[in-house]
Protein backbone atom coordinates (compact mmCIF):
# COMPACT_ATOMS: atom_id res chain seq x y z
CA UNK A 1 0.00 0.00 0.00
CA UNK A 2 2.85 2.30 0.89
CA UNK A 3 4.43 1.71 -2.58
CA UNK A 4 1.15 2.50 -4.26
CA UNK A 5 0.89 5.85 -2.42
CA UNK A 6 4.48 6.75 -3.30
CA UNK A 7 3.84 5.89 -6.95
CA UNK A 8 0.67 7.98 -6.97
CA UNK A 9 2.52 10.90 -5.35
CA UNK A 10 5.32 10.71 -7.94
CA UNK A 11 2.80 10.56 -10.79
CA UNK A 12 0.91 13.53 -9.33
CA UNK A 13 4.15 15.47 -9.06
CA UNK A 14 4.66 15.10 -12.82
CA UNK A 15 1.04 15.78 -13.77
CA UNK A 16 0.50 18.93 -11.67
CA UNK A 17 3.40 21.00 -13.10
CA UNK A 18 2.52 20.13 -16.68
CA UNK A 19 -1.10 21.11 -16.03
CA UNK A 20 0.05 24.38 -14.46
CA UNK A 21 2.31 25.09 -17.44
CA UNK A 22 -0.44 24.43 -19.93
CA UNK A 23 -2.66 26.92 -18.13
CA UNK A 24 0.06 29.61 -18.16
CA UNK A 25 -0.46 30.36 -21.87
CA UNK A 26 -3.53 32.51 -22.41
CA UNK A 27 -5.90 31.71 -25.25
CA UNK A 28 -5.01 33.44 -28.50
CA UNK A 29 -6.87 36.62 -29.27
CA UNK A 30 -6.01 37.29 -32.89
CA UNK A 31 -6.26 40.57 -34.78
CA UNK A 32 -5.39 41.09 -38.44
CA UNK A 33 -4.02 44.07 -40.34
CA UNK A 34 -3.81 44.68 -44.09
CA UNK A 35 -0.29 46.09 -44.40
CA UNK A 36 -0.74 46.75 -48.10
CA UNK A 37 -3.68 49.02 -47.39
CA UNK A 38 -1.82 50.72 -44.55
CA UNK A 39 1.25 51.52 -46.66
CA UNK A 40 -0.82 52.47 -49.71
CA UNK A 41 -3.19 54.77 -47.86
CA UNK A 42 -1.11 56.43 -45.16
CA UNK A 43 -0.72 60.12 -45.95
CA UNK A 44 3.08 60.23 -45.67
CA UNK A 45 3.36 56.97 -47.62
CA UNK A 46 1.37 58.39 -50.54
CA UNK A 47 3.58 61.47 -50.65
CA UNK A 48 6.75 59.38 -50.48
CA UNK A 49 5.49 57.07 -53.23
CA UNK A 50 4.80 60.08 -55.46
CA UNK A 51 8.33 61.36 -54.81
CA UNK A 52 9.82 57.96 -55.66
CA UNK A 53 7.76 57.81 -58.87
CA UNK A 54 9.08 61.23 -59.88
CA UNK A 55 12.63 60.07 -59.15
CA UNK A 56 12.11 57.02 -61.37
CA UNK A 57 10.60 59.20 -64.12
CA UNK A 58 13.57 61.56 -63.85
CA UNK A 59 15.94 58.61 -64.16
CA UNK A 60 14.10 57.31 -67.23
CA UNK A 61 14.20 60.75 -68.83
CA UNK A 62 17.91 61.10 -68.10
CA UNK A 63 18.55 57.65 -69.53
CA UNK A 64 16.77 58.64 -72.76
CA UNK A 65 18.64 61.95 -72.88
CA UNK A 66 21.93 60.12 -72.62
CA UNK A 67 20.99 57.30 -75.01
CA UNK A 68 19.66 59.32 -77.94
CA UNK A 69 22.89 61.17 -78.85
CA UNK A 70 24.94 58.06 -78.13
CA UNK A 71 22.82 56.01 -80.54
CA UNK A 72 23.17 58.68 -83.21
CA UNK A 73 26.92 58.80 -82.68
CA UNK A 74 27.18 55.01 -82.74
CA UNK A 75 25.37 54.85 -86.11
CA UNK A 76 27.67 57.52 -87.57
CA UNK A 77 30.78 55.73 -86.33
CA UNK A 78 29.51 52.40 -87.64
CA UNK A 79 28.86 53.98 -91.06
CA UNK A 80 32.45 55.29 -91.16
CA UNK A 81 33.82 51.88 -90.17
CA UNK A 82 31.67 50.14 -92.79
CA UNK A 83 32.90 52.60 -95.45
CA UNK A 84 36.49 51.52 -94.76
CA UNK A 85 35.74 48.03 -96.17
CA UNK A 86 38.03 46.32 -93.70
CA UNK A 87 40.84 48.91 -93.86
CA UNK A 88 42.48 50.16 -90.72
CA UNK A 89 40.71 53.27 -89.29
CA UNK A 90 42.73 56.49 -89.15
CA UNK A 91 43.71 58.20 -85.89
CA UNK A 92 40.71 60.56 -85.98
CA UNK A 93 38.21 57.69 -86.21
CA UNK A 94 40.02 55.78 -83.46
CA UNK A 95 39.85 58.88 -81.26
CA UNK A 96 36.14 59.26 -82.05
CA UNK A 97 35.50 55.62 -81.11
CA UNK A 98 37.46 56.06 -77.87
CA UNK A 99 35.53 59.24 -77.02
CA UNK A 100 32.23 57.48 -77.74
CA UNK A 101 33.13 54.53 -75.49
CA UNK A 102 34.17 56.87 -72.68
CA UNK A 103 30.88 58.80 -72.84
CA UNK A 104 28.95 55.52 -73.00
CA UNK A 105 30.69 54.25 -69.85
CA UNK A 106 30.18 57.55 -68.04
CA UNK A 107 26.48 57.50 -68.92
CA UNK A 108 26.13 53.92 -67.70
CA UNK A 109 27.87 54.83 -64.43
CA UNK A 110 25.61 57.86 -63.95
CA UNK A 111 22.48 55.78 -64.51
CA UNK A 112 23.71 53.03 -62.18
CA UNK A 113 24.45 55.57 -59.45
CA UNK A 114 20.97 57.07 -59.78
CA UNK A 115 19.38 53.60 -59.68
CA UNK A 116 21.31 52.81 -56.49
CA UNK A 117 20.20 56.10 -54.94
CA UNK A 118 16.55 55.38 -55.75
CA UNK A 119 16.85 51.90 -54.21
CA UNK A 120 18.51 53.40 -51.12
CA UNK A 121 15.70 55.98 -50.90
CA UNK A 122 13.07 53.24 -51.11
CA UNK A 123 14.77 51.20 -48.39
CA UNK A 124 15.11 54.31 -46.20
CA UNK A 125 11.40 55.04 -46.55
CA UNK A 126 10.53 51.44 -45.64
CA UNK A 127 12.86 51.62 -42.64
CA UNK A 128 11.12 54.76 -41.35
CA UNK A 129 7.69 53.17 -41.75
CA UNK A 130 8.82 49.96 -40.08
CA UNK A 131 10.27 51.89 -37.13
CA UNK A 132 6.90 53.52 -36.50
CA UNK A 133 4.77 50.41 -37.10
CA UNK A 134 6.35 48.24 -34.38
CA UNK A 135 5.16 50.37 -31.46
CA UNK A 136 1.83 51.01 -33.20
CA UNK A 137 1.20 47.27 -33.44
CA UNK A 138 1.72 46.95 -29.68
CA UNK A 139 -0.58 49.90 -28.93
CA UNK A 140 -3.36 48.61 -31.19
CA UNK A 141 -3.06 45.09 -29.81
CA UNK A 142 -3.27 46.38 -26.25
CA UNK A 143 -6.21 48.69 -27.07
CA UNK A 144 -8.15 45.91 -28.82
CA UNK A 145 -7.17 43.15 -26.35
CA UNK A 146 -5.27 41.05 -28.89
CA UNK A 147 -2.20 39.00 -28.12
CA UNK A 148 -1.49 37.93 -31.73
CA UNK A 149 -1.39 40.23 -34.77
CA UNK A 150 -1.29 38.73 -38.25
CA UNK A 151 -1.08 40.17 -41.74
CA UNK A 152 -4.44 39.67 -43.43
CA UNK A 153 -2.78 38.13 -46.49
CA UNK A 154 -1.69 35.22 -44.28
CA UNK A 155 -5.25 34.27 -43.40
CA UNK A 156 -7.89 32.33 -45.29
CA UNK A 157 -10.92 34.12 -43.86
CA UNK A 158 -11.35 36.90 -41.31
CA UNK A 159 -14.30 38.36 -39.46
CA UNK A 160 -14.41 42.14 -39.75
CA UNK A 161 -14.46 42.45 -35.96
CA UNK A 162 -10.81 41.33 -35.74
CA UNK A 163 -9.56 43.62 -38.54
CA UNK A 164 -7.51 46.45 -37.00
CA UNK A 165 -6.28 47.93 -40.30
CA UNK A 166 -8.07 51.24 -39.79
CA UNK A 167 -6.71 51.54 -36.25
CA UNK A 168 -3.15 50.95 -37.48
CA UNK A 169 -3.63 53.37 -40.38
CA UNK A 170 -4.96 56.14 -38.13
CA UNK A 171 -2.12 55.63 -35.64
CA UNK A 172 0.48 55.64 -38.43
CA UNK A 173 -0.92 58.86 -39.89
CA UNK A 174 -0.69 60.45 -36.43
CA UNK A 175 2.81 59.14 -35.68
CA UNK A 176 4.29 59.71 -39.13
CA UNK A 177 3.15 63.01 -40.65
CA UNK A 178 5.96 62.97 -43.21
CA UNK A 179 8.79 60.81 -44.48
CA UNK A 180 12.30 61.68 -45.55
CA UNK A 181 12.54 60.50 -49.15
CA UNK A 182 16.27 60.89 -49.65
CA UNK A 183 18.46 58.39 -47.90
CA UNK A 184 21.39 59.85 -46.02
CA UNK A 185 24.73 59.44 -47.72
CA UNK A 186 26.46 56.24 -46.73
CA UNK A 187 29.21 57.02 -44.24
CA UNK A 188 32.59 55.97 -45.43
CA UNK A 189 34.43 53.80 -42.97
CA UNK A 190 38.07 54.77 -42.46
CA UNK A 191 40.41 52.20 -43.88
CA UNK A 192 42.44 50.23 -41.33
CA UNK A 193 46.20 50.30 -41.54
Amino acid sequence: MKTLLISAAVAAAFVVPSTAMAQAIPPAVVAVVDLGKVTDECTACKSAAATLRSQVTGLQNREKALATPLQTEQKAIQAQIDALNGKEPDAALKARVQSFQTRQQQGAQEIAAQQQQIQANQQYIQKQIGAKLGPIYQQVMQKRGANVLMESGSTLAVASAVDVTNDVLAALNAALPSLQTTAPAASKQPQGR
